[in-house]
């Protein structure tokens, strides 16, 4: 690679703690694991297995959080999967319900790193489900007596149309679900914060590492253009960025742009007005709203997830209309940041977690379909804790769970979702 790749100019690369330049791969390493991607995945797996004693490199093709580690929407929300009763035949009532305190566990695990490390991230506590009409509202009442069946130890309440002005000031709602357990934070700062952390534990970082080609066997080989890793253990933690490098599966997860734009800083009064409680919210549609303020005010606006694979050419021109739906007021506010990235979607929501058939030292996660900011946190534990043969369950739970390859090749998987998609789109008119 000839230029450095850089950061995308978001929002959060603009305010983001210093980003050291690690080196690339030269000459050849060996080490008990290594670990391919330097997103949320990688970079948990690596400090995981680094507090368990195991010596670890890690290859990242560009910088540390270049992937939707960094880009994302910051949105720290209890849960892995959508709708986990659909696995009972697979993993029984028991693990099913070990799933969903895991999805509890998750955020746990990111806030405790981020108190351990101490990492300015502007975590913010407080979230908001909102109902875009009454059969959502519906759903949070289950979602809430759930949430109390797990032993849920932080507050949930239901929001009436009456009351969805104390949390959000549009009347574009129905009715809402604050779980003070969940909230926000600035990813690419709690990315770096957690490669900082994994340095100093002794992982041995490398950016702008591309992996070229695996040679696969009872040891791996993992070659970059000027060196190679050898390990007992390969993790890949890719997710929509993976490419070719192992089509078994690439082809199980599907890359879907998602967008956002960041507003200029907002007055105080007009931020409270948008968000009195400063709270992450997220709306229920298939090409759902999200949105939330910044340390410094901002209203972070995104949405859209497109499966076309195409990004929109003018990112703020796509975004801005579907924020002035949301908020019309804010029709003379200057958008400062706009930027785009893939998250990864499996057939089922469930993230993947496991390990190859054929080639049993061969660990992966991917596919978070949205929840990515915890539920890769939970998968670097998990992962860590197979790897070191520390078997706590949760690990094999997820592995049962089988998981489809989108049809249609590489080429042709991302335009059929994207009819997919249109008619679930279409259902939710009628």
């Amino acid at each position: 690679m000839n230029a450095r790749a850089q950061h995308t100019a978001s929002y959060y690369a603009a305010s983001s703690l210093p980003q050291p330049d690690y080196p690339a791969l030269t000459g050849e390493m060996v080490a008990d694991v290594c670990v391919v991607g330097g997103g949320f995945s990688g970079l948990n797996t690596a400090l995981e297995l680094a507090e368990r004693g195991l010596s670890v490199v890690l290859l990242e093709a560009r910088k540390i959080g270049w992937g939707a580690s960094g880009r994302n929407g910051g949105q720290l929300i209890r849960g892995v999967g959508h709708g986990l009763d659909q696995f009972t035949h697979v993993i029984g009532t028991d693990g099913v319900r070990q799933m969903k305190l895991m999805g509890l566990e998750a955020v746990e695990i990111v806030r405790q790193r981020i108190d351990r490390f101490q990492i300015p991230c502007d975590l913010t506590w407080g979230y908001c489900d909102l109902a875009n009409k009454p059969s959502d509202l519906e759903g949070f009442a289950e979602d809430a007596e759930e949430l109390r069946s797990l032993g849920y130890r932080y507050e949930t309440r239901l929001l009436q149309p009456e009351d969805m002005h104390t949390v959000v000031g549009s009347d574009r709602y129905v009715g809402g679900l604050i779980d003070m357990g969940s909230g926000h934070l600035q990813p690419l700062n709690l990315a770096l914060g957690e490669a900082a952390a994994a340095q100093q534990l002794g992982v041995q970082l490398f950016e702008q590492s591309a992996v070229t080609r695996i040679d696969y066997g009872p040891e791996v080989k993992v070659h970059t253009a000027q060196g190679s890793v050898r390990a007992k253990t390969l993790v890949l933690g890719c997710n929509a960025y993976l490419s070719d490098l192992n089509p078994e599966l690439s082809g199980k997860v599907l890359p879907a742009g998602s967008y956002i734009i960041a507003t200029e800083p907002l007055s105080e009064e007009l931020a409270h007005a948008l968000l009195p409680q400063n709270m992450a919210v997220c709306d229920q549609r298939v090409a759902l709203d999200y949105y939330r303020l910044s340390a410094d005010r901002r209203l972070l606006f995104g949405g859209a997830c497109h499966y076309s694979g195409r990004d929109p050419k003018d990112i703020a021109a796509y975004m801005r209309p579907k924020m002035l739906e949301v908020f019309p007021r804010l029709g003379d506010v200057k958008i400062d940041y706009q930027w785009g990235g893939m998250i990864g979607i499996g057939a089922n929501r469930l993230p993947q977690i496991g390990r190859l058939k054929d080639q049993p030292n061969v660990y992966y996660a991917q596919a978070y379909s949205g929840h990515g900011v915890n539920a890769t946190h939970l998968a670097g534990k998990l992962l860590a804790e197979a790897i070191s043969g520390q078997h706590s369950g949760g690990f094999d739970l997820f592995a049962k769970v089988p998981h489809i390859t989108f049809p249609g090749g590489k080429h042709l998987r991302s335009p059929l979702l994207a009819l997919g998609m249109l008619w679930h789109r279409l259902k939710e008119l009628v």
